[in-house]
């Protein structure tokens, strides 16, 4: 099926108040429902326990003395003074009210991250253990107690030496939301509805489907032949469906679990997700038994394409000019514990700088990536795996990474925000030449290409000059840069202390990988005081950086854009220096490359930086953005939600009258005979892929 992409138009103004109407009225029923995922943010305890001495004081069962209350998101160790860094550890524990649930059935604690490590008991019996600290994980809840109080208790070791090398504050913590989630008899377990769009180049004529991919569990005590099934609908209009099918798993034994992967054909015309309209289509994925459903997954669902053509990175077949700044989940006093007004000023500020992409070096909060699809902003997803080649020399440490990329690639791959999947930043230049390097990244590589298919797989290197090609390299689609050219003076017998020697190794770059698109993912200089632009760690100096490395980079028709380091100051080692080496200078542990100060404050570059970005189209050959300040850099909740609330009054009072002629236009749609677009009719998955495994993902 091939078909034009829908163009933008307006939906009719009361049809609009109509749905919201209804939707508003129907929320509160939803949201009760039994088999809902139940937050599990509030009603918390904590004490710490820095000589670890917690498991023979009772701590497992939520005894002993100390304990103080507070709600998750929580870090440990707020302040990031020197005697923190190395961490510490700590107990968090809650009592809640078993939910009810069928014979059969049962419930799961699900962690957004805990750092750095995590043992969980429950009612006193230790029930599951997770070392990684920025991927989600499931926790069974074996021996649930239905209708009566359950203690939970969460054993947080936040504890970290020299290794992991990590590029931030060492923060420990039930760091990001926790929910209770309902398990059926069979789950489809890592459940994610991918986009998998075909567009033409100029992206006038695109063909789309969806890819259903997850593991179907059994946890019942006898063998069951599941169902897995999948509904898309429309945005905007949730009666009508745009995608109907479904695949049926294997004989899966009793505890075993098998793959389930199927596609279905999209019907038109699409509504394609991209930064300028992100459209989601809403996605039900049911796994059952019979004509029973077990377990139910609910996703929204951007249709839209990222791949690279002739070394070029397109979206939606027309080639993309990525500006943005990365981004460190770091608040003043909470740390990565961020709150929804921390999660919705970091959205305004990247749409106040005009970016159209940000990164981060690990997995960002499911609720920043959630408001990244609905406001259109791109995202550099990459696993946490950072300066890791000495680590990686060990086996298991090697197999401890690749899940990290594994959990990570998981959690990414459901939103359309994320564009690429990166495997790694800054390992050894030379991983043709270092054996264990070299395996985690053809390992790194297939394990994330089979996960999602449908996004280009990258990489992000050093950008020392004069290494010969990496055969290795080969193997991905993008190239992530990272260049301080001009800043940090590089080695010896390889010096990037030049700005000026930036052009030349890029142009050198494409010679040797002219199919990979390049995009510079990292480039940045201190700024601390006002002084002249030729003394480095001056506003002046940062200025001028910022601008001439954008000069170059739009100058150079390979070159598929550039990400700044960083929005924002974050909190670092205690000794770092950033590069600048002013002797005499007092540091305080914060990255200072930022555009926006610890405290929120916007530094000179802000100005020069938003202008840039604004200057430039998402689209090779398109029309530049608007240099326009969308709300106050430092403000909370955007602006138009007061308005939007007025708004909603009037709705609620117009709300009769649109649903009346909403329904007349349907039956004015079934007199012409012509339906709703692609006429509600079901389409059928094809290329069922099932394999079993044993294991369990988390």
């Amino acid at each position: 099926m091939t078909s034009s992409v829908r163009p933008r138009v307006g939906r009719p103004l009361l049809a609009l108040l109509a749905a919201l109407a209804v939707l508003i009225a129907v929320a509160p029923t939803v949201l009760a429902e039994a088999d809902e995922p139940i937050a599990l943010d509030d009603g918390w305890s904590f004490v710490e326990d820095p000589g670890d001495e917690g498991v023979g004081a009772g701590r497992a069962t939520g005894g002993g003395e100390g304990w103080q209350e507070v709600s998750v998101p929580h870090v440990m160790l707020p302040e990031p003074v020197e005697e923190n860094m190395p961490g510490t550890v700590g107990w968090y524990r809650t009592t809640f009210e078993g939910p009810e649930s069928e014979d059969g059935r049962g419930w799961a604690v699900r962690f957004g991250s805990v750092r750095r490590e995590a043992t969980v008991w429950l009612n006193g019996r230790e029930i599951a253990t997770n070392r990684d600290p920025y991927t989600p994980f499931t926790v069974p809840l074996d021996g649930l107690r239905q209708g009566e109080d359950n203690t939970l208790v969460v054993r947080v070791d936040g504890r970290k030496g020299p290794e992991p090398r990590e590029g931030w504050w060492n923060w420990g913590g039930i760091v990001r939301p926790v929910a209770l989630e309902p398990l059926g008899r069979v789950e489809y377990e890592g459940a994610a509805v991918m986009s998998d769009v075909s567009c033409n180049e100029g992206g006038e004529l695109c063909d789309a489907r969806v890819l259903v991919d997850g593991w179907v569990r059994n946890r019942t005590d006898r063998p069951q032949t599941p169902q897995v099934d999948v509904e898309l609908r429309r945005p905007e209009e949730e009666d009508e469906i745009a995608a109907r099918g479904g695949a049926r798993a294997p004989t899966i034994a009793p505890g075993e679990r098998a793959r389930v992967r199927f596609e279905v054909p999209v019907a038109g015309p699409l509504d394609l997700w991209a930064p300028e309209t992100p459209d989601l289509y809403g996605a039900t994925v049911e796994t059952s038994l019979g004509d029973e459903v077990q377990d139910v997954h609910t996703q929204r669902v951007g249709l839209r394409q990222a791949d690279v053509r002739d070394g070029l990175l397109h979206l939606n077949g027309r080639v993309a000019e990525l500006r943005g700044a990365s981004i460190q989940e770091d608040v003043p006093g909470r740390g990565p514990a961020l709150t929804d007004e921390d999660i919705e000023r970091t959205v305004s500020r990247l749409k106040a700088l005009n970016a159209n992409v940000t990164r981060a070096h690990y997995l960002l909060d499911q609720r920043l990536l959630d408001r990244f699809d609905e406001e259109g902003i791109l995202v550099w997803s990459q696993a946490p795996v950072y300066h890791r080649d000495d680590l990686l020399v060990d086996p298991e440490r090697r197999d401890f990474e690749l899940q990290s990329v594994r959990g990570t690639v998981l959690a990414a791959r459901k939103h359309p925000s994320v564009i690429t999947h990166s495997v790694a930043n800054e390992l050894n230049s030379w991983p043709d030449d270092l054996e264990t390097t070299g395996d985690f990244l053809r390992r790194a590589a297939d394990l994330t290409d089979d996960l999602d298919p449908t996004l280009p797989l990258s990489v992000d290197i050093l950008s020392y000059p004069d290494i010969e090609k990496q055969e290795l390299y080969d193997r991905f689609d993008l190239l992530g840069i990272n260049s301080y050219y001009g800043w940090y003076a590089g080695k010896p017998d390889r010096s990037t202390a030049d700005l000026a020697d930036l052009e030349p190794y890029l142009r050198a770059m494409n010679e040797k990988y002219p199919e990979h698109a390049l995009v510079l993912t990292e480039f940045g200089a201190e700024s601390t005081y006002s002084g002249s632009p030729q003394d480095k760690e001056t506003y002046e100096f940062q200025v001028q950086y910022i601008r001439d490395n954008l000069e170059i980079v739009d100058r150079l028709p390979f070159m598929n854009g550039a990400i700044y380091w960083t929005l924002r100051e974050f909190a670092v080692k205690p000794d770092w220096d950033g590069g600048a080496e002013r002797e005499g200078v007092e540091r305080d542990g914060i990255h200072r490359k930022a555009l926006i100060t610890y405290d929120g404050q916007p530094k000179p570059a802000w100005d020069v930086t938003q202008a840039m970005f604004a200057s430039t189209p998402l689209y090779r050959g398109g029309a530049s953005r608007e240099a326009v300040l969308i709300g106050p850099v430092g403000g909370g909740p955007p602006a138009w939600r007061g308005l939007a609330l007025a708004l909603g009054a009037v709705g609620l009072i117009l709300a009769l009258i649109a649903l009346d002629l909403w329904c007349m236009r349907d039956i004015w749609r079934s007199r012409r005979g012509t339906g709703g677009a692609g006429g509600g009719q079901p389409v059928h998955g094809v290329n069922l892929t099932v394999m079993t495994s044993p294991s369990r993902i988390t």
